[in-house]
C-alpha cells in the first residue's frame, strides 16, 4: 500500500510539473481567454506578437481594449489587411467578442503587437499579458514562447502531452 501511495504521488507530481510549461488561460465573468502564445524572437528583434482565443460565454457582447505585459515597453490590438494586393497591419482601438463564436488571434489575423521588447522573447519560456475589456475588467494570462517559425497553437500538442504524462506505468 505504501509502495502504490508513492507511485501515486509521483505520478501527480510529474503531472503537475509537465503541464507548467503550458500557456496558462484564465476566465473573468463569461470571458475565457484561451491557449495565449508568441513566437520567440529572431535576432535583435524589438517587436514581436501575442496570440490567443477568446471565448464568450455570456449573452453580451464585450471589447477587448487594451493589452500590457513587462516585457514590451507597449502593447496594442492589431490586424492585418490586404489592401490593393498588400498585405498591411493595422492598428485597432478595441476588438469586438461576440457571444458563442471564438474570437480567434493568429498570424495574418487579429493579434496583440508588442513593441519594444525588453529583451528577446526565448522559446519554452512564459511571460504575462493583461488584456483588458470593456465589460468584464482585466484578465491576466500567461503567454507561451513558442518556435519562432510557429504558425499557431496547437492545442493538441497539449492533450498528446498531457495524454503520455497520465499513462500508467508499466512496471
Amino acid at each position: 500500500m505504501r509502495l502504490t501511495l508513492i507511485s501515486t504521488l509521483a505520478a501527480v507530481l510529474v503531472a503537475a510539473a509537465g503541464n507548467a510549461g503550458f500557456a496558462q488561460g484564465a476566465e473573468m465573468g463569461s470571458l475565457r481567454v484561451e491557449h495565449p502564445w508568441a513566437r520567440a524572437s529572431i535576432g535583435a528583434a524589438k517587436a514581436g506578437a501575442a496570440y490567443l482565443t477568446i471565448v464568450n460565454h455570456g449573452e453580451v457582447v464585450d471589447r477587448l481594449v487594451g493589452a500590457a505585459t513587462p516585457v514590451a515597453k507597449h502593447a496594442g490590438l492589431h490586424t492585418h489587411l490586404m489592401e490593393e494586393g498588400i498585405m498591411k497591419m493595422r492598428p485597432l482601438e478595441a476588438v469586438e467578442v461576440a457571444p458563442g463564436e471564438p474570437t480567434v488571434f493568429k498570424p495574418g489575423g487579429l493579434h496583440i503587437m508588442l513593441m519594444g521588447l525588453r529583451q528577446p522573447l526565448k522559446e519554452g519560456e512564459t511571460f504575462p499579458l493583461v488584456l483588458t475589456f470593456q465589460r468584464a475588467g482585466k484578465i491576466e494570462v500567461e503567454a507561451m514562447v513558442l518556435k519562432a517559425t510557429t504558425m499557431g497553437y496547437d492545442p493538441h500538442m497539449e492533450h498528446h502531452k498531457k495524454h503520455h504524462q497520465e499513462a500508467p506505468a508499466t512496471n
